[in-house]
Protein backbone atom coordinates (compact mmCIF):
# COMPACT_ATOMS: atom_id res chain seq x y z
CA UNK A 1 0.00 0.00 0.00
CA UNK A 2 1.48 3.33 -1.08
CA UNK A 3 1.91 6.16 1.45
CA UNK A 4 -0.97 8.62 1.65
CA UNK A 5 -0.46 12.02 0.09
CA UNK A 6 -0.13 14.70 2.75
CA UNK A 7 -2.73 17.48 2.80
CA UNK A 8 -1.69 20.93 1.54
CA UNK A 9 0.20 23.04 4.09
CA UNK A 10 -0.61 26.73 3.58
CA UNK A 11 1.55 29.59 4.78
CA UNK A 12 0.37 32.88 6.25
CA UNK A 13 0.40 36.21 4.42
CA UNK A 14 2.16 38.33 7.03
CA UNK A 15 5.14 38.86 4.75
CA UNK A 16 3.17 39.72 1.63
CA UNK A 17 4.78 43.18 1.55
CA UNK A 18 8.25 41.58 1.52
CA UNK A 19 7.24 39.17 -1.22
CA UNK A 20 5.88 41.99 -3.36
CA UNK A 21 8.97 44.13 -2.75
CA UNK A 22 11.30 41.30 -3.82
CA UNK A 23 9.22 40.59 -6.89
CA UNK A 24 9.13 44.25 -7.90
CA UNK A 25 12.85 44.82 -7.30
CA UNK A 26 13.79 41.73 -9.32
CA UNK A 27 11.56 42.72 -12.22
CA UNK A 28 12.98 46.24 -12.17
CA UNK A 29 16.47 44.72 -12.33
CA UNK A 30 15.52 42.71 -15.43
CA UNK A 31 14.15 45.79 -17.15
CA UNK A 32 17.15 47.93 -16.20
CA UNK A 33 19.62 45.37 -17.54
CA UNK A 34 17.47 44.30 -20.52
CA UNK A 35 17.62 40.73 -19.27
CA UNK A 36 15.48 37.61 -18.86
CA UNK A 37 15.52 35.01 -16.09
CA UNK A 38 16.56 32.01 -18.23
CA UNK A 39 19.92 30.72 -19.47
CA UNK A 40 21.95 32.88 -21.83
CA UNK A 41 24.72 32.07 -24.32
CA UNK A 42 27.21 31.87 -21.46
CA UNK A 43 25.11 29.19 -19.77
CA UNK A 44 24.79 27.27 -23.04
CA UNK A 45 28.56 27.48 -23.42
CA UNK A 46 28.98 26.12 -19.90
CA UNK A 47 26.62 23.25 -20.73
CA UNK A 48 28.63 22.43 -23.84
CA UNK A 49 31.96 22.70 -22.01
CA UNK A 50 30.84 20.35 -19.22
CA UNK A 51 29.50 17.89 -21.81
CA UNK A 52 32.82 18.00 -23.69
CA UNK A 53 34.79 17.42 -20.48
CA UNK A 54 32.48 14.56 -19.55
CA UNK A 55 32.82 13.05 -23.01
CA UNK A 56 36.62 13.35 -23.07
CA UNK A 57 36.87 11.72 -19.66
CA UNK A 58 34.62 8.92 -20.90
CA UNK A 59 36.83 8.34 -23.93
CA UNK A 60 39.73 8.18 -21.49
CA UNK A 61 37.83 5.53 -19.52
CA UNK A 62 37.47 3.38 -22.64
CA UNK A 63 41.12 3.80 -23.58
CA UNK A 64 42.85 3.69 -20.18
CA UNK A 65 45.84 1.35 -19.93
CA UNK A 66 46.65 1.54 -16.21
CA UNK A 67 44.52 1.03 -13.12
CA UNK A 68 45.40 4.46 -11.68
CA UNK A 69 44.76 6.15 -15.01
CA UNK A 70 41.41 4.41 -15.34
CA UNK A 71 40.30 5.60 -11.90
CA UNK A 72 41.45 9.19 -12.59
CA UNK A 73 39.47 9.56 -15.82
CA UNK A 74 36.52 7.63 -14.37
CA UNK A 75 36.40 10.03 -11.43
CA UNK A 76 36.50 12.90 -13.92
CA UNK A 77 33.61 11.34 -15.85
CA UNK A 78 31.38 10.98 -12.78
CA UNK A 79 32.43 14.34 -11.31
CA UNK A 80 31.62 16.18 -14.54
CA UNK A 81 28.27 14.35 -14.50
CA UNK A 82 27.70 15.70 -10.99
CA UNK A 83 28.63 19.23 -12.16
CA UNK A 84 26.11 18.87 -14.99
CA UNK A 85 23.50 18.05 -12.36
CA UNK A 86 24.49 21.03 -10.21
CA UNK A 87 24.73 23.53 -13.06
CA UNK A 88 22.12 22.30 -15.53
CA UNK A 89 19.67 19.78 -14.06
CA UNK A 90 19.03 21.97 -11.03
CA UNK A 91 18.02 24.95 -13.16
CA UNK A 92 16.11 22.87 -15.71
CA UNK A 93 14.13 21.12 -12.94
CA UNK A 94 12.89 24.56 -11.89
CA UNK A 95 12.11 25.48 -15.53
CA UNK A 96 14.89 28.07 -15.34
CA UNK A 97 17.17 26.89 -18.15
CA UNK A 98 15.04 26.93 -21.30
CA UNK A 99 11.76 28.79 -21.71
CA UNK A 100 9.93 25.68 -22.95
CA UNK A 101 9.09 23.08 -20.27
CA UNK A 102 9.56 20.16 -22.67
CA UNK A 103 13.03 21.40 -23.58
CA UNK A 104 13.95 21.42 -19.89
CA UNK A 105 12.48 17.92 -19.51
CA UNK A 106 14.49 16.41 -22.36
CA UNK A 107 17.64 18.23 -21.33
CA UNK A 108 17.37 16.62 -17.89
CA UNK A 109 16.78 13.17 -19.32
CA UNK A 110 19.97 13.40 -21.35
CA UNK A 111 22.42 15.07 -18.98
CA UNK A 112 21.52 12.89 -15.97
CA UNK A 113 22.72 9.72 -17.73
CA UNK A 114 26.35 9.96 -16.51
CA UNK A 115 25.38 10.40 -12.84
CA UNK A 116 22.32 8.13 -12.85
CA UNK A 117 19.74 10.05 -10.80
CA UNK A 118 16.23 9.83 -12.20
CA UNK A 119 15.37 13.44 -13.16
CA UNK A 120 11.63 13.13 -12.54
CA UNK A 121 11.97 11.55 -9.09
CA UNK A 122 14.53 14.18 -8.16
CA UNK A 123 12.35 17.01 -9.51
CA UNK A 124 9.37 15.94 -7.40
CA UNK A 125 11.49 15.35 -4.30
CA UNK A 126 13.42 18.60 -4.61
CA UNK A 127 11.06 21.07 -6.29
CA UNK A 128 7.58 20.02 -5.17
CA UNK A 129 8.34 18.70 -1.68
CA UNK A 130 11.60 20.13 -0.33
CA UNK A 131 11.25 23.64 -1.76
CA UNK A 132 7.65 23.97 -0.64
CA UNK A 133 8.27 22.74 2.92
CA UNK A 134 11.88 23.29 3.99
CA UNK A 135 12.65 21.77 7.42
CA UNK A 136 9.01 20.89 8.16
CA UNK A 137 8.32 17.51 9.74
CA UNK A 138 6.84 14.87 7.39
CA UNK A 139 6.66 17.33 4.48
CA UNK A 140 10.35 17.85 3.68
CA UNK A 141 11.83 14.50 2.54
CA UNK A 142 15.38 15.81 3.07
CA UNK A 143 14.90 15.65 6.85
CA UNK A 144 13.00 12.37 7.06
CA UNK A 145 14.29 10.14 9.85
CA UNK A 146 16.73 7.55 8.51
CA UNK A 147 17.90 5.89 11.72
CA UNK A 148 21.52 6.82 11.05
CA UNK A 149 21.79 10.61 11.11
CA UNK A 150 19.71 12.66 13.53
CA UNK A 151 18.94 15.99 11.87
CA UNK A 152 15.74 17.19 13.55
CA UNK A 153 14.79 17.55 17.24
CA UNK A 154 11.88 15.10 16.96
CA UNK A 155 14.00 12.28 15.52
CA UNK A 156 14.65 9.31 17.79
CA UNK A 157 18.09 9.50 19.40
CA UNK A 158 20.40 6.48 19.48
CA UNK A 159 23.65 6.27 21.49
CA UNK A 160 25.90 5.95 18.44
CA UNK A 161 24.58 9.26 17.12
CA UNK A 162 26.87 11.12 19.51
CA UNK A 163 29.55 10.30 16.94
CA UNK A 164 27.65 11.68 13.95
CA UNK A 165 29.95 14.72 13.55
CA UNK A 166 32.64 12.15 12.73
CA UNK A 167 30.74 9.70 10.55
CA UNK A 168 28.38 12.06 8.74
CA UNK A 169 30.77 12.47 5.74
CA UNK A 170 30.30 8.73 5.07
CA UNK A 171 26.52 9.21 5.11
CA UNK A 172 26.90 12.16 2.73
CA UNK A 173 29.15 10.11 0.44
CA UNK A 174 26.60 7.30 0.22
CA UNK A 175 23.72 9.64 -0.67
CA UNK A 176 24.06 9.34 -4.47
CA UNK A 177 24.33 5.52 -4.52
CA UNK A 178 21.44 5.35 -2.06
CA UNK A 179 19.14 7.45 -4.23
CA UNK A 180 20.28 6.06 -7.59
CA UNK A 181 19.97 2.38 -6.71
CA UNK A 182 17.26 2.36 -4.01
CA UNK A 183 15.19 5.49 -3.43
CA UNK A 184 14.51 6.19 -7.12
CA UNK A 185 13.16 2.63 -7.44
CA UNK A 186 11.05 2.96 -4.28
CA UNK A 187 9.67 6.28 -5.56
CA UNK A 188 8.71 4.73 -8.87
CA UNK A 189 7.27 1.60 -7.19
CA UNK A 190 4.80 3.63 -5.14
CA UNK A 191 6.50 3.26 -1.75
CA UNK A 192 7.30 6.89 -0.84
CA UNK A 193 5.64 10.30 -0.58
CA UNK A 194 7.21 11.12 -3.96
CA UNK A 195 5.32 8.35 -5.72
CA UNK A 196 1.89 9.99 -5.88
CA UNK A 197 3.30 12.96 -7.80
CA UNK A 198 5.15 11.00 -10.49
CA UNK A 199 3.76 10.45 -14.01
CA UNK A 200 1.77 7.22 -13.97
CA UNK A 201 1.43 4.46 -16.53
CA UNK A 202 3.79 2.97 -19.08
CA UNK A 203 5.29 6.34 -20.08
CA UNK A 204 6.43 7.05 -16.53
CA UNK A 205 7.94 3.60 -16.09
CA UNK A 206 9.28 3.62 -19.64
CA UNK A 207 11.36 6.77 -19.31
CA UNK A 208 12.48 5.65 -15.85
CA UNK A 209 13.72 2.28 -17.10
CA UNK A 210 15.34 3.85 -20.16
CA UNK A 211 17.25 6.26 -17.94
CA UNK A 212 18.41 3.60 -15.51
CA UNK A 213 19.36 1.22 -18.33
CA UNK A 214 21.21 3.98 -20.16
CA UNK A 215 23.18 4.83 -17.04
CA UNK A 216 24.07 1.18 -16.42
CA UNK A 217 25.25 0.71 -20.00
CA UNK A 218 27.20 3.97 -20.08
CA UNK A 219 28.80 3.85 -16.65
CA UNK A 220 29.39 0.10 -16.16
CA UNK A 221 28.71 -2.26 -19.05
CA UNK A 222 30.43 -0.36 -21.90
CA UNK A 223 33.65 0.33 -19.92
CA UNK A 224 33.79 -3.40 -19.22
CA UNK A 225 32.94 -4.57 -22.75
CA UNK A 226 34.57 -1.87 -24.89
CA UNK A 227 37.60 -1.11 -22.75
CA UNK A 228 40.93 -2.70 -23.45
CA UNK A 229 39.89 -5.73 -21.44
CA UNK A 230 42.47 -5.47 -18.71
CA UNK A 231 40.16 -4.28 -15.92
CA UNK A 232 37.92 -6.71 -14.12
CA UNK A 233 34.23 -6.14 -13.51
CA UNK A 234 34.91 -5.84 -9.77
CA UNK A 235 37.52 -3.11 -10.32
CA UNK A 236 35.18 -1.11 -12.58
CA UNK A 237 32.42 -1.45 -9.98
CA UNK A 238 34.82 -0.27 -7.27
CA UNK A 239 35.83 2.79 -9.33
CA UNK A 240 32.14 3.51 -9.94
CA UNK A 241 31.28 3.35 -6.24
CA UNK A 242 34.26 5.46 -5.11
CA UNK A 243 33.59 8.08 -7.80
CA UNK A 244 29.91 8.27 -6.88
CA UNK A 245 30.81 8.61 -3.20
CA UNK A 246 33.34 11.41 -3.72
CA UNK A 247 30.94 13.33 -5.97
CA UNK A 248 28.12 12.77 -3.49
CA UNK A 249 30.19 14.06 -0.59
CA UNK A 250 30.95 17.26 -2.48
CA UNK A 251 27.33 17.75 -3.54
CA UNK A 252 25.82 17.16 -0.11
CA UNK A 253 28.34 19.38 1.69
CA UNK A 254 27.56 22.10 -0.84
CA UNK A 255 23.81 22.09 -0.17
CA UNK A 256 22.85 20.47 3.14
CA UNK A 257 24.83 22.83 5.35
CA UNK A 258 22.71 25.72 4.12
CA UNK A 259 19.69 24.17 5.90
CA UNK A 260 21.59 23.06 9.01
CA UNK A 261 23.98 25.83 10.02
CA UNK A 262 21.67 28.43 11.56
CA UNK A 263 18.31 27.04 10.51
CA UNK A 264 15.16 26.35 12.47
CA UNK A 265 13.06 23.20 12.26
CA UNK A 266 9.28 23.05 12.48
CA UNK A 267 7.04 20.22 13.61
CA UNK A 268 4.06 19.41 11.45
CA UNK A 269 1.14 21.65 12.52
CA UNK A 270 -1.62 19.74 14.28
CA UNK A 271 -4.16 21.65 12.20
CA UNK A 272 -4.25 24.50 9.72
CA UNK A 273 -1.03 25.81 8.23
CA UNK A 274 2.16 27.60 9.16
CA UNK A 275 1.84 30.66 11.36
CA UNK A 276 4.27 32.70 9.27
CA UNK A 277 4.63 33.51 5.59
CA UNK A 278 6.60 31.65 2.94
CA UNK A 279 9.34 34.26 2.53
CA UNK A 280 9.80 34.41 6.29
CA UNK A 281 10.05 30.62 6.38
CA UNK A 282 12.82 30.60 3.77
CA UNK A 283 14.78 33.28 5.60
CA UNK A 284 14.49 31.26 8.83
CA UNK A 285 15.53 27.91 7.35
CA UNK A 286 18.14 28.72 4.70
CA UNK A 287 21.27 30.83 4.23
CA UNK A 288 23.77 31.96 1.63
CA UNK A 289 27.52 31.52 1.84
CA UNK A 290 30.19 33.31 -0.14
CA UNK A 291 32.83 31.62 -2.25
CA UNK A 292 36.45 32.70 -2.53
CA UNK A 293 37.15 33.56 -5.27
CA UNK A 294 33.62 34.75 -5.95
CA UNK A 295 33.55 33.44 -9.54
CA UNK A 296 33.70 29.90 -8.13
CA UNK A 297 30.03 30.18 -7.21
CA UNK A 298 29.17 30.30 -10.91
CA UNK A 299 30.75 26.88 -11.43
CA UNK A 300 29.01 25.53 -8.33
CA UNK A 301 25.70 26.28 -10.01
CA UNK A 302 24.98 29.02 -7.48
CA UNK A 303 24.61 26.32 -4.82
CA UNK A 304 26.35 28.53 -2.30
CA UNK A 305 23.62 31.18 -2.68
CA UNK A 306 20.98 28.71 -1.59
CA UNK A 307 18.73 31.14 0.24
CA UNK A 308 18.65 33.24 -2.92
CA UNK A 309 17.76 30.12 -4.91
CA UNK A 310 14.85 29.31 -2.59
CA UNK A 311 13.42 32.82 -2.91
CA UNK A 312 13.95 32.88 -6.70
CA UNK A 313 13.81 29.21 -7.74
CA UNK A 314 12.66 29.91 -11.30
CA UNK A 315 15.66 32.09 -12.14
CA UNK A 316 18.87 30.92 -13.76
CA UNK A 317 21.68 30.74 -11.22
CA UNK A 318 23.66 33.25 -13.31
CA UNK A 319 21.46 35.92 -11.68
CA UNK A 320 21.96 34.81 -8.07
CA UNK A 321 24.72 37.32 -7.16
CA UNK A 322 22.54 40.25 -8.26
CA UNK A 323 19.45 38.78 -6.59
CA UNK A 324 21.33 38.20 -3.33
CA UNK A 325 22.12 41.92 -3.19
CA UNK A 326 18.42 42.68 -3.67
CA UNK A 327 17.53 40.34 -0.79
CA UNK A 328 20.25 41.75 1.47
CA UNK A 329 18.87 45.24 0.88
CA UNK A 330 15.15 44.41 1.05
CA UNK A 331 14.75 41.85 3.86
CA UNK A 332 16.05 44.11 6.72
CA UNK A 333 13.62 46.80 5.61
CA UNK A 334 10.85 44.36 6.53
CA UNK A 335 12.37 43.30 9.84
CA UNK A 336 13.92 40.03 8.65
CA UNK A 337 17.62 39.10 8.62
CA UNK A 338 19.59 38.07 5.55
CA UNK A 339 22.21 35.40 6.37
CA UNK A 340 25.39 35.29 4.25
CA UNK A 341 28.36 33.50 5.82
CA UNK A 342 31.80 32.31 4.80
CA UNK A 343 32.38 28.65 3.98
CA UNK A 344 34.43 28.16 7.16
CA UNK A 345 31.57 29.59 9.24
CA UNK A 346 29.07 27.27 7.56
CA UNK A 347 31.25 24.21 8.20
CA UNK A 348 31.81 25.19 11.85
CA UNK A 349 28.09 25.76 12.42
CA UNK A 350 27.32 22.52 10.61
CA UNK A 351 29.54 20.63 13.06
CA UNK A 352 27.92 22.41 16.00
CA UNK A 353 24.50 21.40 14.69
CA UNK A 354 25.54 17.75 14.31
CA UNK A 355 26.97 17.73 17.84
CA UNK A 356 23.76 19.24 19.24
CA UNK A 357 21.57 16.72 17.42
CA UNK A 358 23.91 13.91 18.49
CA UNK A 359 23.62 14.77 22.17
CA UNK A 360 21.12 12.71 24.14
CA UNK A 361 17.93 14.73 24.71
CA UNK A 362 17.42 15.67 28.34
CA UNK A 363 14.72 13.66 30.09
CA UNK A 364 11.72 15.67 31.34
CA UNK A 365 11.60 15.99 35.14
CA UNK A 366 8.73 14.28 36.96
Amino acid sequence: MSPQRLPPLPFGHQDRALSQALRQASQDWLVEHQEHRFADLGMLAKLCLLCVVCGLCYLGVLGATSASGFFAVYLGFITSGMLLTVNVVHDASHSAFFRRPRANLWLNRLVTLPLGLDPECWRVRHVQLHHAHVNIEDYDPDIDANGVLRQAPWHRWKPFMRYQPLYWPLVAALTFPWYIWLMDWLDRAGQTKVSARLPAGWRGWGFFLLGKSGHFLLALWLPWQLGLGQFSWSYILLCYLLSQMLSSLFFVMLLVGTHWATARFFERPASGGMAHGRCTHILLTTLDWNTRPRWLGYWLGGGNLHLTHHLFPHWSHRHYPALSHIIARTAPQHGLPYQALSLSEVLQLQQRFLRAMGTAPSQPKN
